[in-house]
């Protein structure tokens, strides 16, 4: 169990880590290439979600990380050992959670910086990563436990 708390405050650093040298090297709305035409860096603070949707409602994102912080420690020492791929899954939603949290009560904005130029996406972040991609295994995980059962 430990192992995937681990996980998470390795992201959680990496997270904090990416958002300082961001804050430190690139003026703010600055564009710097990455990988040109596909990846870029791009400053931005974002007092929303994704598209900045509930743009400005910090007391809904304090309330509902909150809420899913606690929710996750909970399954995480109650049902985590039964798959690694859901505490994986867990841990990384953990950590991205956690990692805008800290901006949000530190900065009063998420500190979002990897801009994909193939089309239209959200700026975002390590810990928007660490969110989506916990999720997805989540997803994976009840769709193969879901696949076992019909089997047996």
């Amino acid at each position: 169990m430990i192992y995937y708390y681990l996980l998470a405050l390795v992201v959680l650093i990496v997270d904090q880590v990416t958002k300082y040298l961001v804050v430190q090297n690139i003026e703010l709305y600055q564009v710097k290439a990455f990988l040109p035409g596909v990846l870029s860096w791009m400053y931005i603070q974002n007092i929303g979600a994704a598209w900045s949707i509930l743009e400005g409602q910090m007391w809904f994102f304090y309330v509902i990380t909150t809420v899913v912080i606690i929710g996750v420690i909970y399954i995480m020492q109650k049902y985590a050992k039964e798959s690694r791929l859901f505490s994986m899954g867990l841990a990384l939603i953990l950590a991205g959670a956690l990692g805008n949290f800290i901006d949000r009560i530190r900065l009063g904005y998420v500190v979002d910086m990897v801009r994909v130029e193939l089309f239209d996406f959200p700026i975002f972040n390590v810990a928007d990563m660490s969110l989506s991609i916990g999720v997805a295994l989540i997803i994976v995980y009840v769709l193969l436990d879901e696949k076992n059962k019909k089997l047996a």
